[in-house]
Parts: C-alpha cells; sequence; structure tokens
C-alpha cells in the first residue's frame, strides 16, 4: 500500500472540502494517486445523491445579493435544520449565488451548468452531498435586473427578498420596502399587475359567499367587487398598509421619499 502523508490529505480535503478520514480513505484506495481520489470522492458524493434522492429537503438557506442594477436570489434545500445552520453549507450557498450574480445567470438551469474552478453547479452540489451525507437541492433561483436593486436577508436565513426600481434609492427607502415584502408577503406590485384569472377568482368567491349569506341579489356584485378591492389592499404591494406607519400605503409612503420613484418588480422566497 502506497504510503499516504498528511500533506497530500490535506491538499485533497482543499481540494474537494471533504472530511481528512474520507480523504485518506480515498487516497489510500487510489493507492496515492490524486486523481483517482478525486474521482472516487465524487462517486461517492453521488451514490449519497442517489440514495438519498427519495428524501424531502425541506430545510435550507435563502440567499440574495446584489451587484449594481442586478440582483439575485437563491434557495439551497437540505434534510435538516442542523445542516441549514451550518456556517460551511451557508457559505457554499453563497458561492453559488456569487456565481450566478457574476455571470448574469438567466434561470436555475444556466445557474446548475455555471462552471466554478472547472466544475459545474450541479457537481459541486453532488460532492457536497456526499461531504454532509444529506440531500441537497438547489431548489429556486430568480433574478432582477433594473436601475436599482435592494435585496434583504431575514434574519435566521430563511427568507429574503430583492426588489428593483426605477431610479437610484435612499438606502433606507429601499430596505424598508423589501422588508415590507418579506413581513407582508405581497402577489403584485400593483392592481394592473395582478393576472386576470386571479381577479376573476376573487369576485366569483365574493358573490358565492354574498349569496350563501342570503344577500338580494341586486348587490351581490358590488359585495364582490369590496372583495376584490380589499385583495387588492391587501395584496399588492403599493396598496397595502405600510408597516412602518398604518397611516400610510407603500405607494403614498414612495411618493413622499421621491414622487418619481417607483417599484419595477420584486422576488420573495421562503423556505418556512
Amino acid at each position: 500500500m502506497a504510503e499516504i502523508k498528511a500533506a497530500d490529505v490535506s491538499k485533497l480535503r482543499k481540494t474537494t472540502g471533504a472530511g481528512m478520514m474520507d480523504c485518506k480513505k480515498a487516497l489510500q484506495e487510489a493507492e496515492g494517486n490524486f486523481e483517482k481520489a478525486i474521482e472516487i470522492i465524487r462517486k461517492k458524493g453521488q451514490a449519497i445523491a442517489n440514495k438519498r434522492a427519495d428524501r424531502e429537503a425541506s430545510e435550507g438557506t435563502v440567499q440574495a445579493k446584489v451587484s449594481g442594477g442586478f440582483g439575485a436570489m437563491i434557495s439551497l434545500n437540505c434534510e435538516t435544520d442542523f445542516v441549514a445552520k451550518n456556517e460551511d453549507f451557508v457559505a457554499f450557498a453563497k458561492s453559488l449565488l456569487d456565481a450566478a450574480i457574476e455571470e448574469k445567470a438567466a434561470d436555475l438551469d444556466s445557474l446548475k451548468k455555471l462552471s466554478i474552478d472547472g466544475k459545474t453547479v450541479e457537481e459541486l452540489i453532488t460532492e457536497q452531498t456526499g461531504i454532509i451525507g444529506e440531500k441537497l437541492e438547489l431548489a429556486y433561483y430568480e433574478r432582477i435586473e433594473a436601475e436599482s436593486v435592494v435585496a434583504y436577508n431575514h434574519f435566521g436565513n430563511n427568507l429574503a427578498t430583492i426588489v428593483g426600481f426605477n431610479k437610484a434609492v435612499d438606502e433606507q427607502v429601499g430596505k424598508d420596502v423589501a422588508m415590507q415584502i418579506a413581513a407582508m408577503s405581497p402577489v403584485a406590485v400593483d392592481r394592473d399587475d395582478v393576472p386576470v384569472e386571479t381577479i376573476e377568482n376573487e369576485k366569483r368567491i365574493g358573490r358565492e359567499k354574498a349569496l350563501a349569506e342570503g344577500k338580494p341579489e341586486n348587490i351581490v356584485d358590488r359585495i364582490a367587487e369590496g372583495m376584490v378591492n380589499k385583495f387588492f389592499k391587501e395584496n399588492t404591494l403599493m396598496n397595502q398598509e405600510f408597516t412602518k406607519d398604518s397611516k400610510l400605503t407603500v405607494g403614498q409612503y414612495l411618493k413622499q421619499a421621491d414622487s418619481e420613484l417607483k417599484v419595477t418588480a420584486f422576488k420573495r422566497f421562503s423556505i418556512k
């Protein structure tokens, strides 16, 4: 059996991120061949990934970041809360997000195919699966490009938002809006951005509820419209009550800050 030097184990650990004992065993199996040892560790990761494919990855970390007028957000999922809170796991997720921002990845599939130090993101996730011993899944990726983009990462790393503006935005104003989205989970920027099907569904629910309560037929439509307006107030960002000042809507708050400032788009994702 080839002599396995501590320096080789350390080098393999630095290259793959695998544990010291896993690296030593891989080098012993490869009889000291460094490249073969890397392949052994990769195959171990794939074997564990295949074995745990049917597991539910319902924990994880959500991370958002901005560079210039480009903002992106990812969710890297795992099986347990213990791993989700691990510093190395969170750092790995952030490294994937950095790559996405650097390359301005268009979508989740594009991100998975990105190359980092000669390996695709998919391959890196498989490797980490072998190192960590849990199913890992890159479950979500979204991006926004705008004149100004703000990101907000909620304490606990399981919720984040990104929001685009039509012009440069004051730091506090941008943070307030990003936090509003995190707290109140709007479905659209404004009334006109809500899908027609959603509005029609709300009207139908309103009509059915009014009829079930025995309301006269001639006022049922008016009641349904009232429910739609309530939906807009509760679920569209510009019409929501501003969480930091209930006397204002978010739209009014923005107008006070800058009469020309508008939100162009937003994304919100939460694991829990």
